[in-house]
């Protein structure tokens, strides 16, 4: 029979096996070779390559798709999948994927919004009806309070942080959670009949639980697998009707258009929600004050946007400033591509909390400047900032101090070349190696872990260690080395960790043997992070790190020293304390070395 040009599979004849096509084999490898996933088996990389596409498109922040891949045991030891290859949790726009991470995130008393995402992947040329219905089931008896199905080590871990977050149910004033289902095959979806019923079925069963305001199943073909790659590459952009406006004039050097008016709630929500419904990650990246929950001025802009007065909203706000790298109007509809959202953070996340109550009498004032100077969008972003409660130093940690380590990372030209990702997505278009991209959080993370000593709070209060911003992180005049130092020791774990060279066991204490590291190698006595002696300190353990063997053993000794302060009992609420931490720090101080 002659081969069809249209086939979404080859036979290979010679092994009996299904081959890719040669546009998903080509993204497939492309996502492959980028993290450091080629040594799986094919199976394997594609629930790797379908977990990343389905969350991207539901949370574009960076993240690591070991953290949701739950299928398979090449994550997990002990039971079965219970037919799930991926699980994501999302909470207030947040990714979590533990317990400790969820606690730190829904810390205070606003609304919770919660997104539950599944996905289960086939490397198959077919929409299999009874593998559906087993997907269906799986993720039904992952909510039942009595699941039949045995659960692996991370499954269960999901699970956990499933029945944390529904004891929190008296914050879902929102809505109750979302529930999406992704089914990924290399095949063609057809709307088949006997298919769709099953997925109505799956639908439905979980609908009947009545756990979530929403449930979706949605089935992902060949084609929509590759669309939904392609556009984890694409530039935040949104396109929206900007009537009320005016220029400023004259023109500004540096600046290339700047525009004041308004936007009606139907068109500035197309700025900051995808087409999913959930906010937009990334957006206020250069904003110096995260999202503060429902504290008394926020609350007291839900209040006026709940009342008759939501009419006025525009005349009671500051106004949202918005810098782009690009503006294109045509007559009054604007496209706007790599924007940042750089005063307008607590304005923007109280709408987006009020959407659903939202209409035309809500009114935003705005500034839309475009420009692509560095320096400018800076000295925007501390006048539109520059109050009683964001101090000096806060604005330097947030805005200085990553532009100088990000300049540092790039002298860097060596094989261990990281990239420090200032801006959110900033690398998503670049043909790097994506687990060499080191995020603010994830440096943040290791960097306190490595050199002021509290792994024990990287997870489990995070919140603590980003307070220090300003004072011990990201400070005036530290050194640059700790920082790159500690990023690249967190890249050798993780490398090792994928590639099967270190027990997946060891993960929850990641953070620890980071410390074990510093001490092993450059000694427990560390200089001051301001001190020239820094450089030398930080100079002994990258050239151990970056010795392949030396590196290997060294993070074994780590590995074997958490195994000796733990006793063998890796939980999380063993080893994420204090004591644990101490432990670690005095093992490590007596170890002899390599």
């Amino acid at each position: 029979m002659m081969e069809s040009t249209i086939d979404l599979l080859r036979l290979d004849i010679s092994g009996g096996r299904t081959v890719l096509d040669k546009i998903t084999e080509s993204l497939l490898s492309e996502f492959s070779q980028q993290n450091n996933l080629e040594k799986l088996e094919e199976s394997k990389r594609f629930e790797h390559f379908t977990s990343y596409i389905v969350v991207k498109s539901e949370h574009p922040e960076t993240f690591d798709t070991h953290d949701i891949v739950v299928g398979g045991g090449a994550n997990n030891t002990g039971g079965t999948d219970a037919g799930i290859d991926g699980i994501a949790v999302i909470i207030n726009s947040a990714l979590v994927t533990d317990v400790d991470e969820m606690e730190d995130v829904a810390s205070g008393v606003g609304p919770l919004e919660v997104e539950f995402i599944f996905i289960q992947s086939e490397t198959s040329p077919h929409f299999d009806g009874a593998k559906i219905g087993t997907f269906g089931f799986g993720v039904l008896d992952f909510f039942s309070d009595n699941p039949k199905l045995k659960q692996n080590n991370r499954v269960a871990a999901y699970a956990e942080m499933m029945r944390s977050i529904y004891k929190k149910s008296s914050r879902f004033t929102r809505g109750n959670p979302v529930c999406k289902m992704f089914y990924a095959t290399t095949g063609r979806w057809q709307e088949d009949a006997v298919l769709k019923s099953r997925i109505d079925g799956a639908e439905s069963d979980l609908d009947g639980t009545g756990l979530f305001s929403s449930v979706k199943f949605i089935p992902l073909g060949a084609s929509q697998v590759q669309q939904m790659y392609q556009r984890t590459k694409n530039a935040i952009s949104a396109e929206f009707i900007f009537a009320a406006r005016v220029t400023v004039k004259p023109q500004i050097a540096g600046v290339e258009q700047a525009y004041i008016g308004f936007l009606p709630w139907s068109e500035y929500q197309k700025l900051i929600i995808d087409d999913s419904g959930n906010m937009k990650g990334g957006l206020f990246f250069d904003n110096v004050r995260d999202w503060q929950g429902f504290n008394d001025v926020n609350s007291r802009i839900k209040e006026t946007l709940e009342s008759d007065a939501r009419n006025r909203f525009v005349l009671m706000n500051n106004g949202l400033t918005i810098i782009a790298s690009t503006v294109q109007p045509t007559g009054d509809k604007f496209y706007v591509e790599n924007y940042q959202i750089v005063n307008g953070c607590q304005t923007s996340n109280v709408l987006f909390s009020e959407r659903a109550t939202l209409d035309e009498n809500v009114t935003i004032p705005i500034r839309l400047i475009s420009t692509q100077d560095e320096a400018i969008t800076n000295a925007i972003v501390k006048a539109n900032n520059w109050q009683t409660e964001v101090k000096e130093e806060q604005l330097f940690a947030l805005q200085e101090y990553p532009k100088t380590l990000e300049a540092y990372f790039n002298s860097t030209n060596s094989p261990e070349r990281l990239y420090f990702e200032r801006r959110s997505r900033q690398y998503d278009s670049q043909p790097i190696e994506k687990t060499r991209i080191v995020t603010f959080d994830g440096l943040i993370r290791s960097f306190a872990a490595m050199f002021l000593n509290e792994p024990h709070r990287t997870t489990r209060n995070f919140k603590a260690i980003k307070a220090k911003l300003g004072s011990e992180i990201f400070a005036k005049n530290q050194r640059m080395e700790p920082y790159y130092v500690s990023a690249l020791a967190q890249y050798k774990l993780e490398f090792l960790f994928r590639n099967g060279h270190l027990e997946i066991k060891y993960r929850p204490a990641r953070y620890h043997m980071l410390l074990a590291l510093r001490i092993m190698i450059a000694g427990y006595d560390q200089p001051q992070m301001q001190s020239y002696k820094m450089e030398t300190y930080c100079q002994k353990i990258t050239i151990s790190l970056s010795d392949p063997a030396m590196s290997e053993k060294y993070i074994s000794a780590a590995s074997k020293i958490v195994d000796d302060a733990s006793k063998g009992n890796l939980d999380r609420d063993a080893i994420r304390t204090e004591p644990f931490t101490n432990a670690v720090r005095d093992a490590a101080r007596a170890h002899p070395g390599i």
